[in-house]
């Protein structure tokens, strides 16, 4: 089986290469795209593979925008940390629709799946195979999903719980995160940021680039910044600038705008 990913963040493509051999070793991944622009020039000159891993949102637009552009037939498991697109995901070739973080599970069952829609497709056509995905347990799946909504700290001596409707920011500062609270307490968290992305709630927080993460409530105002970049500036007084990266901006403005 020949795999194509498409994912802007590298960490979490080479996490499905890994899952996909770790279900059959016999897969290829026969190459990644980063952004749509990447994905639609690979169609236009190769584009040849049984089943594509594609997450929704890349560094210049959504992937829904890859099939505005080409003609893709391909298989698609979309995988995101957003679970608004769902319907829009199943009309896309969409046979699967996978919440990170990616359980080695949910990639089992996603080949399964891609499995037995292949030898419906042979021997009974493509009528039968729309049946096989069932849109509505599906939707019902995804509204389950739990998001983390509170944190452990220690405090000196004490160990508190902070829940996340009083967290303005997380950042990363040397091998350590923390916790910016409404109140301007700065606490330390055992967990990256990496980690924290995919535990929060996405319609409430966004990572904007490598350093912070940001809550939707605490910002105050977004300003043009240089070289196609934004500049968020917070509610509560904080003394460092906190910078949208130029990759992450499309993406910003579509969960700042309450599409996400």
């Amino acid at each position: 089986m020949k795999v194509y990913i498409i994912e802007d963040e590298i960490p979490a493509a080479e996490k499905v290469e890994r899952l996909l051999k770790r279900y059959d070793e016999n897969i290829e991944v026969i190459g990644r795209a980063m952004s749509v622009k990447q994905a639609v020039d690979w169609v236009k000159n190769d584009g040849e593979a049984d089943l594509l891993f594609m997450d929704i949102q890349l560094t210049d637009g959504l992937s829904f925008d890859i099939f505005k552009e080409v003609n893709l037939e391909i298989p698609v498991v979309f995988t995101t940390a957003y679970n608004e697109y769902a319907i829009e995901a199943f009309k896309a070739n969409g046979i699967d629709y996978l919440l990170k973080p990616i359980s080695f599970e949910a990639i089992s069952e996603s080949i399964e799946k891609f499995k037995s829609l292949k030898n419906r497709l042979q021997d009974q056509g493509q009528a039968e195979v729309n049946s096989i995905i069932d849109l509505q347990s599906a939707l019902q799946m995804l509204s389950k999903r739990d998001y983390k909504t509170r944190f452990m700290v220690k405090i000196g001596e004490h160990i508190k719980s902070v829940t996340t409707d009083t967290i303005d920011l997380f950042y990363a500062e040397g091998r350590n995160a923390y916790i910016v609270t409404n109140e301007g307490r700065r606490l330390i968290i055992d967990y990256k940021l990496e980690t924290l992305e995919e535990m929060l709630d996405p319609k409430k927080f966004f990572r904007v680039n490598r350093t912070f993460i940001v809550e939707i409530d605490s910002i105050k105002d977004v300003l043009v910044y240089s070289n196609s970049r934004l500049k968020i500036i917070l509610k509560q007084n904080f003394d460092r600038e906190i910078i949208v990266s130029r990759e992450k901006v499309n993406a910003f403005k579509v969960w700042f705008d309450g599409e996400a």
